[in-house]
């Protein structure tokens, strides 16, 4: 009789796997980092960029996704999700993770590294469950890292679909949500763990989370964890989990801090590099030039009222000038809601869903939102205040033209 989690990894926003968010605000982690960074200057030219026509040669993918070797139920909710083709990422990920091996994935945010790094996973740990001899010592484990709650939850509403009625037991674990309920989660000996790398280091410190049986790591946009200051906690995190383990290790870029984190800790890595590009090629840059900064509302109404921006992300500086611009906004009649650190987690989430539902076209946003939001239909990506870096530039402006769409960058720059 195969061994079998104590609560199913069900598809409803109630199921225990799921249980972890939605309580209160915090933080990405801890604190969202670990230091506040410089800006650093950025020559307004490199805002200015047309974009490509989408004529490019199409990818013809080598497989289709029910030609992957995965078990029957991950086969069937991979159907049911409408997956039909893979994309690139996904195509040249997926069998490499079936296969056992460490991964290098290197692409543009938007292109599905979330689904090419689940099937594998999930396939393994649902396998090792159903294994004849399994038991709760030596079924597989997995712990998946993402730099901020948003993309922590993104992947874990996709895990949870392509998993469902898998009998996997799950924890969620960042910042802002209860840390009671996490600790009940994890006292239930979680197959899949899913967290911000602040958060999970409070669980080891606290000696509530045992990392020394997991034998699948994903971390996810590795590149911003760094940014983020993350870097000791996630050599911390890596150095605790079983010698023998399968790594999966995606980033947008590939400078020295990043490689030099991979070659640490993975063995015989495959890299698959599909990034097409410093930024979206079907995202229009330009930017807004106003007089001084009294005259950048004005301007900006005069944006949103032009008939040209359907649905938009404003990205402001702080949490303080987030909450100003909203309220602004609101009274000049425009359908807006803000998010940042600084919101519960349960506001967040009712004004991302809002903003899906095209209850609002309008979100203004800290960096918060620069990754992990997977809004297709964006078509404007505003920066009311400039980034801090030209990476963080290139992550806010991904969040417009996906899915083949032309999407539209506007940064304000006094003259």
């Amino acid at each position: 009789m195969p061994y079998k989690f104590r609560s199913s990894y069900h598809g409803s926003a109630n199921s225990r796997f799921s249980s972890s968010n939605g309580r209160r605000g915090g933080s990405a982690g801890r604190s969202g980092g670990r230091g506040k960074r410089t800006a650093q200057y950025i020559n307004p030219s490199r805002f200015i960029k047309e974009a490509k026509p989408v004529t490019a040669e199409e990818y013809v993918p080598t497989h289709r996704f029910v030609d992957f070797p995965v078990i029957k139920l991950l086969h069937d909710n991979v159907v049911k999700k409408g997956y039909v083709l893979p994309s690139p990422i996904q195509d040249q990920t997926i069998p490499l993770g079936l296969e056992g091996k460490d991964v290098i994935g290197i692409a543009n945010t938007g292109t599905g590294k979330t689904a090419a790094f689940a099937i594998p996973v999930l396939n393994k740990l649902v396998s090792s469950v159903l294994a004849d001899d399994a038991k709760p010592s030596t079924v597989s484990r997995a712990l998946i890292v993402a730099p901020t709650r948003e993309l922590a939850q993104q992947i874990e509403e996709e895990c949870r679909h392509l998993g469902k009625g898998s009998m996997l037991y799950g924890a969620v674990l960042i910042g802002g949500s209860s840390m009671g309920i996490q600790l009940k989660d994890l006292r239930n000996d979680p197959q899949i763990v899913i967290g911000t790398p602040g958060r999970i280091k409070d669980h080891l410190e606290r000696g509530t989370l045992d990392l020394s049986r997991f034998d699948t790591v994903v971390l996810d946009e590795v590149d911003r964890m760094l940014d983020m200051g993350f870097v000791n906690d996630m050599r911390d995190i890596l150095g605790q989990l079983k010698a023998e383990r399968q790594s999966f290790f995606f980033s947008a870029t590939m400078d020295d801090r990043v490689r030099g984190l991979i070659n640490t800790f993975a063995n015989d890595p495959v890299t698959v590099a599909v990034k097409t590009g410093e930024t979206s090629d079907n995202v229009h840059q330009d930017v807004v030039r106003v007089a001084d900064k009294n005259q950048k509302i004005d301007k900006l109404h005069d944006l949103l009222i032009s008939g040209q921006i359907g649905k938009a992300i404003i990205f402001d500086e702080t949490q303080r000038s987030v909450e100003r611009l909203s309220k602004s906004l609101l009274e000049r009649g425009f359908d807006a809601d803000a998010i940042h650190g600084g919101k519960t987690q349960g506001q967040r989430l009712k004004a991302l869903n809002k903003f899906k539902k095209n209850e609002i076209n309008i979100l203004v946003a800290t960096d918060v939102a620069a990754r992990g939001i997977d809004v297709a239909d964006i078509t404007h990506v505003i920066n009311f205040t400039q980034p801090q870096s030209y990476e963080d530039y290139v992550h806010r402006i991904g969040r417009a033209g996906r899915a083949g769409r032309t999407g539209y960058a506007l940064t304000f720059v006094e003259r």
